[in-house]
């Protein structure tokens, strides 16, 4: 096959003749099968395209010129009939014997250029991928004189041309056949065509059939009337079923005449990941693009799939997915806009549904609320919040309590919830996803609100102290607690407060975390490292025990007069307070539950040997 580069300006005086570049076809066949193109599949959108692309060409000089695509398969060949513009025998040799070269560059169809599918010029060579042999039979509508031409490759890289009697093509248009090599007749079979057909060209906007089956639905789905929102709603929902396999909450209209988008995105049944790539139906001028768009719609709204038609958008050489441009920025921003408006419209309209949408993806809303503060204005009474007076939306908890505390994660909450709760203190858990974060942001869509992070210091302030003369008849008791878990980081203080039940409370907040993490590093340490840790001790308070002197184990420990007991209960309480918030165990405090329980067990089978 013949080959053709850009030269180079030379110098008039050079004596070196320029040279042109060889191309190894089969390289370069082996190059887009397994590097540029997904799938051997391709090479059926690289037919319709062209087959397109040459009806739109001969109906810009001729509006009423016929718009026919047929495909034929059998026999382990294919043949692709269309009413195009046809070419002349300079075009074969120019566009078809010419890598890189495009037909769309041929004289007179350059205006038309914005209308085509095709901007690469790759054509028929994609085939290569299924097919040893194509055969192009033409006749050109621009030229009427001219005689039907036949242009004839194989993939060893050669190729013959010819002009053949009028008869063999009395009409304009163009006809491919391919014959299919070696271990790829299954891309050829006449399923195989029908079902890739109807995939890739169901919104092409001519007369494409496979035999006699049509395989354009037009209008798209999101175009066809209906005789009402319900019937529209349950005609989507079916399209949607069958194209991705779920049944949607809901369907939203991407109607972005600007963009040239227009297009539905569903929205999932299920909760998913934010973390998980969003995959989307893009088609270009009819064509279907890709089925795997990740960079269509912002990150925020991963709880929907789109399928959507545009002629805006540009894609990447393959053609199976978009090239990321001002183009695709402003397209996303604009279908980002249309499904905050689908939100703000539930929100004022459609309380039921939007609950319905909440229940399974509030984290999408509150991922797209953190970032957009009329977002969160605007579904503030609606998403849902974990708090100590139960699941609220934010506006409902701010006003009934003066100032918000909140936590950061989900065990700082457990710990302190139940105790908060009877106090009076309104938390809110912010642990979850997002949830720290839009709290926080409450003051600049509410003013006057008071929101502020819960600690150890303001939990304890909360509880009630316990009389003077009644903690100073206890001080031996507090010494010898106090003793028995100091090594542990921990002081003990003794509160009375409710529920009864709760016989002690583990309090800290990340500043002691992280002051016993470093301490538990610096033992573990060699020298040299464990003096940088020394370094670095900080002076954030300690992790504290709160004994509840309402509860009446805690008064029963207290009245003990064993040290070693009153030491080994410490420790048990300690331990029964740092498992009912749900806290990570440290060695350390897995060998103290251990030693714990032993020592009560002995304690109380030692009590039955001693007959007390």
């Amino acid at each position: 096959m013949d080959s053709h580069s850009s030269q180079a300006s030379q110098p008039s005086q050079s004596p070196h003749p320029p040279h042109s570049f060889q191309v190894d076809l089969r390289g370069l066949v082996d190059l887009l099968s397994h590097h540029l193109y997904s799938s051997p599949k391709v090479y059926l959108r690289e037919l319709l395209q062209n087959a397109v692309d040459a009806v739109t060409a001969r109906r810009a000089a001729e509006p009423d010129a016929p718009a026919r695509i047929r495909l034929y398969a059998a026999d382990g060949g294919l043949r692709v009939e269309d009413t195009g513009v046809g070419l002349t025998e300079p075009d074969v040799h120019s566009l078809l014997a010419t890598i890189g070269r495009s037909s769309k560059r041929a004289e007179g169809l350059e205006e038309a250029r914005s209308d085509f599918l095709g901007q690469f010029g790759i054509g028929l060579l994609a085939c290569f991928v299924v097919a040893e042999r194509i055969r192009v039979v033409s006749r050109s509508a621009r030229t009427p004189g001219a005689p039907p031409v036949e242009w004839t490759a194989r993939d060893d890289g050669s190729y013959t041309v010819r002009t053949l009697p009028d008869a063999e093509r009395p009409e304009p248009g163009t006809t491919v056949y391919l014959t299919a090599r070696a271990g790829a007749a299954e891309w050829l079979a006449p399923e195989r065509v029908r079902a890739l057909a109807r995939d890739f060209g169901s919104l092409l906007p001519y007369d494409v059939r496979v035999g006699d089956e049509p395989v354009t639905e037009l209008p798209a789905p999101w175009d066809r009337a209906h005789p009402g929102p319900a019937g529209r709603r349950a005609a989507l929902a079916l399209h949607c079923r069958e194209l991705f396999g779920f049944t949607p909450l809901d369907s939203i209209d991407l109607d972005v005449p600007v963009a040239g988008v227009r297009g539905v995105a569903y929205v999932l049944p299920s909760a998913v990941s934010p973390a998980q790539r969003a995959t989307h139906r893009v088609h270009l001028k009819g064509m279907l693009l890709t089925e795997r768009a990740e960079q269509l719609l912002p990150d925020w709204a991963f709880f929907v799939r789109c399928v959507l038609d545009t002629d805006s958008l540009r894609p990447t050489a393959s053609r199976e997915s978009l090239y990321e441009d001002e183009t695709l920025a402003a397209v996303r921003d604009a279908l980002g806009t249309r499904i905050r408006s689908w939100l703000t419209g539930l929100a004022a309209g459609d309380p039921e549904r939007l609950a319905a949408f909440l229940a399974v993806h509030h984290l999408g809303v509150k991922s797209l609320a953190r970032h957009d503060a009329g977002m969160l204005r605007t579904m503030l009474p609606w998403l849902p919040f974990e708090t100590t007076d139960g699941q609220l939306p934010l506006e409902e908890f701010a006003r009934r309590h003066p100032v918000v505390h909140f936590t950061r994660t989900v065990e700082e909450y457990r710990q302190v919830a139940p105790i908060a709760a009877a106090q009076g203190v309104g938390v809110v858990n912010g642990g979850y996803t997002y949830d720290s974060e839009l709290v926080e942001a409450l003051p600049r869509v509410r003013p006057g609100t008071v929101v502020a992070e819960l600690d150890a210091d303001t939990v304890t302030a909360h509880l009630d102290a316990v009389d003077p003369a009644e903690e100073l008849a206890l001080s031996g008791f507090l010494a010898a607690a106090r003793d028995r878990l100091d090594p542990l980081g921990c002081d003990v203080v003794l509160r009375a407060f409710h529920p009864l039940s709760v016989p002690a409370l583990h309090l800290d907040d990340r500043a002691a975390r992280h002051e016993q993490a470093r301490a538990v590093a610096e033992e573990q340490a060699d020298d040299l490292w464990a003096g940088i840790l020394g370094s670095l001790r900080g002076s954030a308070p300690r992790a504290r025990l709160v004994l509840n002197h309402l509860n009446p184990l805690v008064r029963r420990i207290g009245s003990l007069g064993d040290p070693e007991l009153i030491g080994t209960a410490s420790e048990a309480l300690y331990g029964q307070a740092l498992l009912m918030a749900r806290r990570p165990l440290r060695p350390a405090d897995s060998a103290l539950l251990n030693r714990a329980f032993i020592g009560l067990l002995e304690w109380a089978t030692h009590g039955e040997g001693d007959g007390r």
